[in-house]
């Protein structure tokens, strides 16, 4: 069964099996995974199971919730990703098939640390910089008055165009799919593209997809014009005015 394993520095805290149930994360201590630190919201962040994939997404906290060192209100997961809340990280273990504890339901509180209302670390100053830098310049950005749009020109889908409105779209067969592939062996969740406060990233899902023909191993910034290829899927990505 896959879990959540709470770190601080290093050392394991505590660890969360996932099942069908979301699992909370913040400083209340009604929380799946209590963190007792006033940098911490009361209820910061969820992880639960969509259409059969693992989804964080940020409760509107104050200070953020990043995935692998980037601002994220909503993304799916992937085996080995690092949540970040405060200080301290959450790693997603899939690949865990121990059998659940007796007391595994029972909230532990994680121990108090550096309790500040704002982080004051080097690292997070940094990210929240970048993120004012990213916020200046987006709404400088001409682009911001024009749509993110998709259009087919290989393969087949559901639709031949798709305006992209939200913070997540995902690509691939699922329910929960803004882009629907057709076709015998589509995985659900096949790539995902998330809105950033500076533009859009394309991901991975269960297909290595490429940008002008390059495949991709991480979240990459889509430019005004890239082809995106998900198997036998080519799709154009641009700015409709």
């Amino acid at each position: 069964m896959p879990r959540l394993v709470l770190k601080f520095e290093g050392a394991t805290l505590k660890e969360v099996p996932l099942g069908t149930r979301p699992v909370t994360i913040g400083r209340a201590p009604d929380n799946d995974i209590p963190i007792d630190n006033l940098a911490v919201s009361n209820y910061h962040a969820r992880v639960y199971v969509e259409a059969g994939s693992l989804v964080v997404e940020d409760l509107n906290s104050l200070n953020g919730c990043f995935l692998n060192d980037i601002r994220v209100e909503r993304s799916l997961l992937k085996d080995g990703d690092a949540i970040l809340i405060g200080k301290h990280e959450i790693l997603v273990d899939q690949a865990y098939d121990a059998v659940l504890p007796a007391d595994g339901s029972r909230k532990t509180p994680a121990p108090r640390v550096n309790e500040t209302m704002i982080l004051d670390t080097q690292e997070r100053r940094k990210l929240l910089e970048a993120a004012v830098a990213a916020g200046e310049r987006s709404q400088l950005s001409p682009e911001r008055m024009r749509v993110p749009t998709l259009t087919v020109t290989r393969g087949r889908t559901d639709q031949k165009e798709y305006r992209i409105s939200g913070k997540l779209t995902v690509i691939g067969n699922s329910i929960m799919a803004t882009v629907r592939l057709r076709g015998w062996f589509t995985p659900e969740v096949a790539a995902q593209i998330n809105k950033h406060e500076d533009g859009y990233y394309l991901g991975r899902g269960d297909r290595v997809p490429k940008i002008n023909g390059v495949g991709i191993h991480g979240l990459t910034k889509l430019n005004d014009g890239d082809v995106i290829e998900v198997g036998r899927v080519r799709l154009n990505f641009f700015f409709r005015d």
